[in-house]
């Protein structure tokens, strides 16, 4: 990461802490919180995560990831971040978590360290390349990546994320993205993933009213199905596996 988008992106971090990362990334609400279990479970089922497993969470934040994954799985977690401020919050949480201070795009395991890496947006903060290339170096053979990151395709995410005064007031850093699904999946297969899919998924928004919670998503998981619709859904699934 260059010197300058990871002063940007530790900036941020103590941002976040200081407005409330939480209520900030939008898991505190209702709806919020029903989108962040929904997403956990998909790391969990699609990458077949194990208690045996040794898993790799990049951007942990708070832990709010880290925690849903250990509960589900008792796998072993090592969760890093570029902000110590979010990690010292995260590690109150969860003492049997290995926390610690690491550059995604430099990381400093050995090669082949882990059966899982997985994280909750959080690659659209980083150069793709560099972070996927990291990814694959540090999983062991079998192993699989899995990810949720905001998608491109989407309106509100497509002016949120390039037209800057918006990007600011909403509470992003100054680098981040989002994700365009075909475009990855090319990337990644370039870069010798194997098995990878992308998909759509979540029409759930995190202002939704409590009352209309089930609704909402329901609705949603039908026009997830659906052909052209589906890939205006507001986030992706990213996964992966190294030969």
């Amino acid at each position: 990461m260059s010197r300058k988008r990871l002063e940007n992106e530790i900036e941020h971090g103590k941002k976040l802490l200081a407005g409330g990362a939480e209520d900030i990334w939008n898991w505190a609400s209702p709806a919020g919180r029903v989108r962040a279990e929904r997403r956990a479970n998909f790391f969990v089922d699609v990458a077949a995560i194990k208690s045996t497993d040794e898993v790799l969470e990049i951007g942990c934040g708070t832990g709010i990831f880290t925690e849903k994954v250990f509960q589900k799985t008792n796998s072993s977690i090592t969760a890093i971040d570029i902000s110590n401020e979010l990690l010292e919050e995260a590690k109150k949480k969860l003492p049997q978590v290995n926390f610690k201070v690491d550059d995604a795009m430099s990381l400093s395991f050995a090669d082949n360290s882990f059966d899982v890496v997985f994280g909750s947006s959080v690659l659209h903060h980083l150069d793709f390349e560099k972070s996927l290339k990291e990814i694959l170096r540090v999983l062991k053979s079998g192993g699989r990546m899995i990810f949720a990151e905001p998608n491109m395709i989407n309106p509100q995410i497509l002016v949120q994320k390039n037209i800057p005064f918006i990007k600011e007031k909403l509470g992003d850093s100054p680098d981040e993205t989002a994700v365009v699904r075909w475009q990855l999946k090319k990337q990644m297969r370039d870069l010798g993933f194997t098995k990878v899919e992308i998909f759509p998924y979540d029409f759930l928004h995190p202002v939704t009213p409590k009352s209309m919670i089930n609704l909402v998503n329901n609705i949603g998981k039908v026009i997830e199905k659906i052909p052209v619709l589906k890939e205006i859904a507001g986030s992706v699934i990213i996964f992966g596996s190294k030969d």
